[in-house]
């Protein structure tokens, strides 16, 4: 069975190698002239870490990301409202990661072309139109300059191209833009003094203003750390137009961003010397898109963002994609019919996915936050005199369950 996959995104290219396990013929096609290290910082849970792990990806992880040790939700004014252990230290038999979007894209690409060799990935290729039958599915592309380019025939289509994805409007030509939620993001990296454990992430703030910071990597010198920082603010209504288009490289003046940072207090370090010594900053619209009522039709699929974009809660986008992906390669593998195993697959992920979404548009498990702030918004002393500790676990439980990410789904 030969698989054309859209998107060499991080989920595009864990499904080339999930499918290339699985003993499929994959090609990936991706629109950029050259495969860049884009984007920030960004956690990579167990249950994804696990995924990962089977195709023996471990040590790379551990090569460009730190393994987290612990995890705060805080008030923004500073007190702590939950303090979670994580990964090994939390009893998960695999580790979390913090690490570098484009690092982990760069390890992907890497083992792909080692795996499937260095015409598994075909750049400056731009999907424009499919056409299948019952012999399977042709994809049609052009370059950058918009001339046609040969076109890709195989058995099953796969569409990880993202939350713009040609394939979704095809499939989906009534459905629209994007959906906004009035949430600005803006996000940065740079070496910085280790603060915590030196493996500690720090989320402070509810929906309204939040502030985001956690160690991607080692830093270039002693003691300091590749530090990631993100910043969330509500600049305007749920359901508005965003106000650009939603892209990873678009970037802003850090200086511009003084203001909203007087909202919070972070006792663990200045995160106004953090974000204002950043040389490169970047926003973006916090968007996502209604659930689907399928992903499937005939030969033809979605993945990742494509299939199911999130709000950035809850460290599950670039998780999800990844469990798609090996969902995707174990249905292939266990029916003859490519139409019957699309359709198992989406039967498999749909709804899990339909769930994080919809629990992301209310916070996901960071709408502890958000419960605290709401009953005690000039802080508190005792969390107990506020709430009751058992109702904020039974929210981020709940929110590990729904997404796949407890210990008993990823130890069991």
């Amino acid at each position: 069975m030969r698989i054309v996959i859209v998107g060499a995104g991080i989920g595009g290219l864990s499904a080339a190698l999930r499918l290339h396990r699985a003993g499929f013929d994959c090609v990936v096609h991706e629109q950029s002239e050259q495969v860049r290290e884009l984007g920030v910082g960004f956690n990579l849970l167990p249950h994804a870490v696990k995924e990962l792990a089977a195709l023996g990806l471990l040590d790379r992880l551990d090569e460009v990301g730190i393994r987290t040790h612990e995890l705060f939700y805080a008030h923004r004014l500073g007190p702590v409202i939950l303090r979670q252990p994580c990964g090994l230290d939390a009893g998960f038999s695999l580790p979390q990661f913090s690490l570098h979007r484009g690092r982990l894209q760069a390890v992907l690409l890497r083992a792909v072309w080692e795996r499937l060799g260095p015409d598994a990935v075909r750049l400056d290729r731009r999907l424009v139109g499919f056409e299948q039958d019952e012999a399977g599915v042709r994809a049609d592309f052009v370059d950058r300059a918009g001339r046609p380019v040969d076109p890709a025939r195989g058995d099953v289509l796969v569409a990880a191209d993202g939350i713009h994805s040609t394939v979704r409007s095809l499939l989906f030509p009534d459905e629209g833009p994007p959906r906004w939620n009035g949430v600005m993001l803006w996000r940065g990296a740079t070496d910085w003094p280790a603060f915590g454990t030196g493996r500690s992430v720090v989320i402070a703030g509810g929906t309204a203003a939040k502030f985001v910071v956690y160690p991607i990597a080692e830093g270039a010198t002693p003691g300091a750390k590749l530090t990631n920082w993100a910043l969330c603010v509500q600049t305007g209504q749920a359901g508005d137009p965003p106000p650009q288009r939603q892209e990873w490289s678009r970037r802003a003046d850090p200086a511009d961003l003084v203001p909203h940072l007087g909202r919070f207090r972070m006792p663990l370090l200045d995160h106004a010397a953090l974000v204002t010594s950043t040389e490169e900053c970047f926003e973006f619209p916090m968007c996502d898109r209604d659930p689907l009522p399928h992903w499937t039709q005939g030969r033809v699929t979605l993945l990742g963002d494509a299939a199911h974009p999130m709000y950035p809660m809850g460290s599950n986008g670039a998780g999800q994609a990844i469990l798609d992906a090996g969902s995707l390669a174990d249905h292939l593998s266990q029916h003859a019919d490519p139409a019957d195993a699309l359709l198992a697959y989406q039967d498999d992920r749909l709804p899990a996915t339909r769930e994080v979404v919809l629990r992301n548009r209310t916070g996901g498990p960071e709408r502890v936050i958000d419960e605290v702030e709401h009953l005690a918004p000039d802080g508190f002393s005792r969390l107990e005199d506020v709430i009751d500790p058992a109702a904020l676990d039974a929210i981020v439980g709940g929110y590990a369950q729904a997404a796949g990410a407890s210990q008993e789904q990823v130890n069991g």
